[in-house]
């Protein structure tokens, strides 16, 4: 059985290459377009969005919500959006490959012998969802940006389904880039080194006194890991992409952005065999504020791409359209209204192999939605935030998605708050109709009957700034999740064991996530994070438990991250990043120390010189079952700004 679930897995990934994830909101803007100089102090009254799907502080928001910020993207060195996220304390991303990546909040990461992946996760950028429908999950070799684009990064560890929808489960990740009025000028940025070399190139100014205008290309390249044996995995990878973005502001109240990227790639295969990628995206959307209390948005996307592996590994199309509508305003005194809805439209084709293959091979899935939330302040300090929203999933109808949460706010500068939420991760193509084949005997296939995977969620939280410097935020969750995906045992010759996928497998999972900054100079600032999970999982009646219960994740008992940025000077900052992590139970992986880090000289105030680095305390070291050896990297680096 071992065997067929690791053929199984292996055909997956050579079809579709490895995993992937799956909405909107008014980007807020912050009132300095360079959050450098931010202090602790200003970064907890930072706008954010993610939590109401309305401009709030980030002090007030009742939520377990990590901001990365523009500055520490770009003192971190990091040159990849899955990078980057390895800032967030609130989540756990492994690189498998060059081009492959997995992410998570609270767990449940994933077991690739099950065919199991990571598919719990919400990820937007700029409102459009970067998902595959096929599975839930993202593409992490797909969406790519210049790192200085991105103006913040909203991390929700947490459910958020009542205002986000399926799949928003155990997190949500919400990607803010810059305005093209805060990016003006010609920019280039180049970063040459062992593993990796990187050139990006923009150029932003006004077309008129009202319409901002950005263009912008960039091209990556990451050498072959090494194999377990000892030599290369031949899976070098290469990505050239392009776009643009319009920001029209005809009068005071209303804003219209229209913004698109395009993309090809190519990742090596062993054996001589490669896979093909390549996509595109539009966004247009319209804000306006009819009132200081009220605004209206309208978006909508239209996002393409495809993968084809050669040869005859099959490829993979797949086109979503979409538009959402949302209207918040006060009503009276103590209510906060923001309410909405939506529809999307995804058509797929899959071109499968004798072995792998979905039936039907194409499909057009319809998702719509409908929301509301009311923030009631029911004193000066203590506020009461509920909301529903009802979804329609191509494949079983209706689900209700609540949430309640509770907020007291003795000072400005505390916040303690809880929650209770409920969230699903509907069905995909892969949970219904894949099947894989030995000959012309079924090993694997979809269940036409399979159901949501479900989670009530119970949260505590706390975030404070007790002194001047010092800030913290602090979060204990408990986690119950029902109808979580297995492999089971069908009828079938007894040569071959006739596997599908059920829903047999339901738990609970707890822990504490927290983080602090503290600035004991004014040219030092350290941040530290840390993740404790306890997961407790069993199997339902009926189910057939050939693979354990951890087929849905082998999440490590805890993660730390410690953080130190200093100026040393004027013009010379130097950053490190260490991270640990747990060893990833059920597998063979150990757990892992590592560290990272940028030195960078501001030459003057339109060159900086860096050399920056990730994996430096090991030649190379594995992150996840199967996964690559990954090699220490240097890079050095030139940015020239206007």
């Amino acid at each position: 059985m071992r065997v067929i679930l690791a053929i199984g897995a292996s055909a997956l990934c050579s079809f579709l290459a490895g995993p992937a994830l799956a909405q909107f909101v008014q980007p807020a803007s912050v009132e300095r377009d360079d959050l450098a100089s931010l202090s602790i102090e200003d970064l907890a009254n930072l706008k954010v969005s993610s939590v109401s799907k309305r401009n709030e502080p980030l002090s007030a928001a009742p939520a377990a919500l990590y901001v990365i910020d523009h500055d520490q993207i770009v003192r971190s060195g990091a040159v990849t959006i899955p990078e980057i996220l390895r800032l967030a304390p609130n989540l756990q991303v492994y690189q498998t490959s060059p081009s492959n990546w997995v992410a998570t909040a609270r767990g449940l990461n994933g077991f690739r012998e099950a065919q199991s992946f990571s598919n719990k996760l919400l990820v937007l950028i700029d409102g459009r969802t970067v998902y595959t429908p096929l599975f839930s999950g993202v593409y992490w070799d797909l969406p790519d940006l210049i790192p200085d684009d991105i103006e913040r990064i909203e991390v929700i560890s947490g459910p958020g389904a009542t205002l986000w929808g399926a799949n928003a489960v155990n997190g949500v990740i919400n990607i803010i880039t810059r305005n093209a009025g805060s990016t003006a000028g010609a920019y280039a940025d180049v970063r040459v080194g062992t593993v990796q070399q990187v050139a990006g190139l923009r150029f932003a100014g006004k077309a008129t006194p009202d319409l901002d205008y950005k263009v912008y290309a960039r091209w990556l390249r990451q050498d072959a890991a090494h194999s377990a044996g000892g030599g290369s995995r031949e899976d070098d990878w290469h990505r050239l992409g392009g776009g643009f973005r319009l920001d029209w502001t005809p009068d005071a109240r209303d804003s219209v952005t229209f913004q698109g990227d395009i993309f090809r790639g190519r990742a090596d295969q062993p054996a001589a065999a490669h896979e093909d990628i390549s996509g595109h995206n539009l966004v247009l959307r319209w804000h306006r504020d009819v009132s200081p209390t009220e605004q209206i948005q309208v978006q909508a996307f239209y996002d393409g791409f495809r993968r084809a592996s050669h040869p005859n590994n099959g490829s993979f199309y797949a086109a979503t359209y979409d538009i959402d509508v949302q209207h918040s305003l006060a009503l009276g005194d103590r209510h906060q209204v923001v309410w909405g809805g939506g529809g999307r439209i995804v058509h797929y084709d899959i071109n499968g192999t004798a072995s792998l293959f979905f039936e039907p091979p194409s499909r057009n899935l319809f998702l719509g939605n409908i929301f509301v939330q009311d923030t009631f302040a029911l004193t000066d300090t203590l506020s009461l935030i509920a909301g529903l929203k009802a979804e329609r999933d191509p494949y079983v109808g209706f689900s209700l998605l609540p949430n309640i949460r509770i907020a007291f706010k003795p000072s400005d500068s505390t916040l303690l708050w809880a929650a209770a939420s409920h969230a699903v991760r509907s069905p995909t193509p892969f949970d219904e109709d894949v099947q894989e084949r030995v000959g012309t005997i079924v090993a694997l296939s979809g269940n036409r009957d399979f159901r949501t995977e479900k989670l009530t969620a119970y949260e505590l939280g706390l975030r404070a700034q007790p002194m001047s410097g010092l800030s913290f935020s602090a979060t204990g969750f408990y986690h119950h999740y029902d109808d979580l995906r297995t492999v089971e045992i069908g009828t079938g010759p007894a040569t071959v064991l006739n596997l599908f996928w059920g829903n047999g497998l339901k738990g609970n999972s707890y822990g504490v996530e927290a983080w602090a900054s503290f600035s004991p100079l004014s040219w030092w600032t350290l941040s530290a994070g840390a993740m404790l999970l306890h997961e407790d999982f069993d199997f339902k009646e009926g189910a057939s438990g050939i693979v354990g219960t951890w087929q849905n994740g082998v999440d490590p008992g805890h993660r730390f991250t410690l953080r130190s940025s200093m100026d040393l000077s004027d013009s010379i900052t130097i950053d490190l990043d260490l991270r640990n992590i747990g060893r990833l139970q059920h597998t063979d992986v150990d757990g892992f120390t590592e560290l990272g880090g940028r030195l960078a000289w501001n030459a003057s105030e339109h060159l900086t010189l860096s050399l920056s680095g990730s994996n430096l305390l090991h030649d190379r070291h594995v992150e996840y079952p199967g996964g690559a050896d990954l090699s220490r990297k240097v890079l050095l680096g030139v940015e020239l700004r206007p």
